[in-house]
């Protein structure tokens, strides 16, 4: 029940960052809104800190992911690093959506992960 919930997480941090740039035309416009920029860093913190308690089952499961770039940004939006613009970036359109999708294919692959078992 553990890993469900933990990609729940993810996923819903995923969703709260696409809702928030959706209006928005490209990246100088993220950078330019302090207050969107600030979501969207605090759903990736997010996001990078679940990552991070993952099950080492789990994470084996997910080798795609780029787990060095998700701890390099945690550690980034953690301790404000900055400047930060590139790894934000990069974090919104690479790490961001790739994840979620290796997340999506793992639930169609294995569904026993994200079963609720009581």
């Amino acid at each position: 029940m553990l890993p469900r919930m933990q990609c729940d997480i993810v996923c819903g941090c995923g969703d709260a960052i696409d809702s928030l740039i959706a209006p928005m035309q490209d990246e100088n416009e993220l950078f330019a809104s302090r207050n969107t920029l600030a979501g969207v860093e605090l759903s990736l913190l997010a996001i990078a800190q679940t990552l991070e308690n993952f099950p080492p089952a789990l994470h084996a499961r997910l080798a795609w992911i780029d787990w060095n770039g998700w701890q390099s940004l945690r550690h980034l939006l953690e301790h404000d690093i900055q400047p930060r613009r590139e790894e934000v970036w990069y974090g919104v359109r690479s790490l961001m959506p790739a994840t979620i999708h290796l997340i999506d294919q793992l639930r169609r692959v294995e569904p026993v992960w994200f079963e609720i078992g009581y």
